[in-house]
């Protein structure tokens, strides 16, 4: 037992939540909205044809799929290195079209004199970006989802209102992606921990790394598209 773990009789109410299993179905259409969004987007900024690397993404769902085509629980196999691989890449590829959006924008390209298109790709690689990282959060809080529902697990990244006050929910409550989605969501709008509190470097190097790149998209890209639109 690593040091970050926490054995089934050591678990206090703060801290000993085990989740008892969540499908992945709500995950995977999250990442089909984002494969959507990310075909959308003009080759202008894709890396390659604008369909390339989201096919290769639904490949890596496709596995997923495959291998767990249910409910997700303690004695699940653990794909978690197709899964990781998969939002790197998601991740990744959004923020090559983040870039090359504010290049093209900062260039004054053809592309970006109108200012429509331009808020239509900024809100893409926005919601985008949304989905990717509350992929990431549901992947790394207490060693991902499968991991969650053994009686061995790590200690959390996140600390959620219900691990701090169980008194407010039912017993052994666990988060579900719909939290992470939420914490995701929040953290892009408000550019800062809400009602959640990363609790580790990683976790806090995540949502750092998401304000910026959501304060980039929000007040650089989005400012001049209005700017161009008025």
């Amino acid at each position: 037992m690593t040091s970050r773990e926490l054995p089934e009789q050591d678990c206090d109410p703060l801290w000993g939540y085990q989740s008892a299993g969540e499908t992945r179905w709500l995950a995977c259409g999250a990442v089909v909205v984002a494969l959507l969004l990310q075909w959308r987007l003009p080759e202008k900024l894709s890396l390659g044809p604008a369909w390339l690397l989201p096919v290769l993404e639904g490949v890596m769902l496709a596995i997923l799929m495959i291998g767990n085509p249910a409910k997700l629980h303690a004695v699940t196999r653990d794909m978690r290195p197709v899964a990781l691989s998969m939002v790197a890449l998601m991740s990744g590829t959004n923020a090559v079209s983040l870039f090359l959006l504010i290049h093209n924008l900062l260039k004054g390209s053809t592309e970006t004199k109108n200012g429509r298109p331009l808020i239509y790709s900024a809100v893409s690689i926005w919601f985008t970006a949304v989905i990717a990282f509350a992929l990431w959060f549901w992947e790394i809080d207490r060693g991902g989802p499968v991991k969650r529902c053994q009686s061995e697990r790590d200690a959390p990244d996140f600390l959620f209102t219900q691990m701090s006050s169980p008194a407010v929910t039912k017993a052994q409550w666990a988060p579900t992606f719909i939290d992470y989605l939420y914490l995701s969501l929040t953290n892009s709008t408000a550019f800062s921990p809400t009602d959640v509190l990363p609790l580790t470097s990683r976790a806090k190097i995540l949502m750092g790394l998401q304000s910026v790149a959501s304060l980039a998209t929000i007040a650089v890209v989005g400012a001049r598209a209005v700017n161009i639109l008025s």
